[in-house]
């Protein structure tokens, strides 16, 4: 079985909610946040797959269509590509907010549904995310979790940014261990 890492999107990849972009409607929002390809770069290193798990409500909300959003993925995949980082595939729930889909998170389908596709053993992999839907979704589907930001009861790890995050991955997908908190 091999080993993941799964990534939140909007606040772990790229901006949001900054002076420069309030949402990502179309690829040039897209603004990766310091030393993310780089960060990617290294788990490629590590890890047998990087994916992108993300809700994307607004689409089901009206604010952007489908295709847009596949343009906006596409685009974020082939920009890091030229950095050397490697995204093996992007998913998303489309749905509204509130609709109650299963793919949703803080449900787990998505992560579950790539660790079936791609023999994923969940146990040795980790989500990375900046809100608590992404860490529960993550501890739902079995994996580590690592939390973006100031606190997360749940989360196995915080840190402040994905370059630092990525470190403490690697260095724990080494030693096993998961008894270091910042």
């Amino acid at each position: 079985m091999k080993k993941a890492v799964f990534l939140d999107r909007d606040g772990v990849i790229n901006e949001v909610l900054t002076n420069r972009v309030k949402f990502v409607n179309k690829p040039r929002d897209l603004y990766f946040l310091p030393r993310v390809p780089e960060a990617i770069k290294k788990l490629n290193a590590v890890f047998d797959y990087i994916f992108v798990v993300t809700n994307q409500g607004g689409v089901g909300l009206g604010y952007t269509k489908e295709k847009q959003l596949i343009q906006i993925h596409e685009h974020m995949a082939e920009a890091l590509k030229k950095k050397g980082a490697v995204i093996h595939e992007v998913v998303y729930c489309p749905h509204k907010p509130k609709e109650g889909c299963s793919c949703r998170k803080p449900n787990s389908k998505l992560i579950e549904d790539l660790a079936k596709k791609y023999d994923i053993n969940l146990t040795f992999s980790y989500m990375v995310g900046d809100t608590d839907t992404d860490i529960i979704a993550g501890k739902k589907a079995g994996t580590k979790c690592v939390f973006l930001g100031k606190s997360d009861p749940l989360a196995d790890a915080i840190f402040p940014d994905l370059a630092k995050a990525a470190e403490w991955i690697i260095e724990d997908s080494q030693n096993g261990k998961l008894n270091v908190l910042n």
